[in-house]
Parts: C-alpha cells; sequence; structure tokens
C-alpha cells in the first residue's frame, strides 16, 4: 500500500529524537499518596514493615505511578496536520519495581509514523516510546503508546497545527 503524502520528510525527521528528559525523586509519600488515589491498600505500597519482611525487601510504588512521571519537551515541534486526537491505548513493559529514594529519568521517542483511512477520513498514527530509567542505570519500564489524529486543521494556525510529539 503506497504511503500517504501526509507524512512529510519534516515529520519523518522527528523519528528516533529523543525529547528532553525529565527526572522524578520518588518519595514515600508520593507512594502513598498515589496509592490511596487509585484505591490500593497493598501493604508493598504503604507498611515498611510488611513490606522489609515480604519478598521484594522493601517498599515499593505501584507500577502504574510511572504514568504520572511525563517526559521532558521535544526538541523542535510536530508539524501536526489534523485537528483531531485520540489515544490509541499504550502497551507497558516492567523490569524493575520503583522504590522509595528511586530517581526516575523519563525520555519519549517518536518510533513509527502511518497513516490509515477509515470512516473519519485520512488518520495519522504516532506510535512513541517512553522510557523509565532509574539512577542505577535500569530501565524500570517502557510504554509503548500510540495516538491517532485526524480532521480538519484548525483555520487560525494557518492550516497546521504544532504540537509535541
Amino acid at each position: 500500500m503506497p504511503e500517504s503524502s501526509t507524512i512529510t520528510e519534516e515529520m519523518r525527521s522527528h523519528i528516533g529524537v529523543e525529547s528532553t528528559p525529565a527526572t522524578y525523586e520518588v518519595s514515600r509519600w508520593d507512594i502513598g499518596r498515589f496509592a490511596c488515589a487509585i484505591g490500593d491498600d497493598n501493604p508493598l505500597y504503604a507498611d515498611e514493615v510488611a513490606a522489609r519482611e515480604s519478598a521484594i525487601g522493601g517498599m515499593i510504588a505501584p507500577p502504574t505511578i510511572l504514568r504520572s512521571f511525563l517526559p521532558g519537551a521535544s526538541p523542535k515541534p510536530f508539524p501536526e496536520p489534523f485537528a483531531h486526537i485520540l489515544d490509541a491505548g499504550s502497551n507497558y513493559r516492567f523490569f524493575h519495581p520503583v522504590r522509595v529514594g528511586d530517581s526516575i529519568t523519563v525520555v519519549r521517542s517518536l518510533k513509527e509514523l502511518f497513516t490509515k483511512t477509515g470512516r473519519l477520513g485520512e488518520m495519522l498514527f504516532k506510535v512513541q516510546e517512553i522510557t523509565y530509567t532509574n539512577q542505577l542505570g535500569q530501565v524500570v519500564a517502557t510504554q509503548e503508546t500510540t495516538t491517532i489524529t485526524f480532521g480538519e486543521p484548525d483555520p487560525e494556525s494557518g492550516g497546521t497545527l504544532v504540537g509535541t510529539v
């Protein structure tokens, strides 16, 4: 299937480019607050004594806490051709637990661009990978996320929306 002319060389130039790293310090308070917010009373997230006595060996964060750690800005704006955006889902891979005292650095990069045509018209799919790395250099998790943009561009933006990848 021939590739759409919607995907320009400028768009392709974003593939593989990493965002500015953003680093987050993980405190016991952060873990407790997040676990409470999601309604998870697992003692590994709140009870230091029980967590130390477990096979894990200490307090850890709920894996989904990583979703609250946002990557830094992309070094250059992505030339978004469409006006509407949909979250098409994410796939996570977890390798190490996030612990109290960890420094988690988050970086995002664009992996793939492709188009499809459906009842909404032409749609641009952006597949991105977010990598979460701790202070020991261990990748604790990766997230592959897909977004779909579609629809007429906003005429007030000059025909092209500019967004982050």
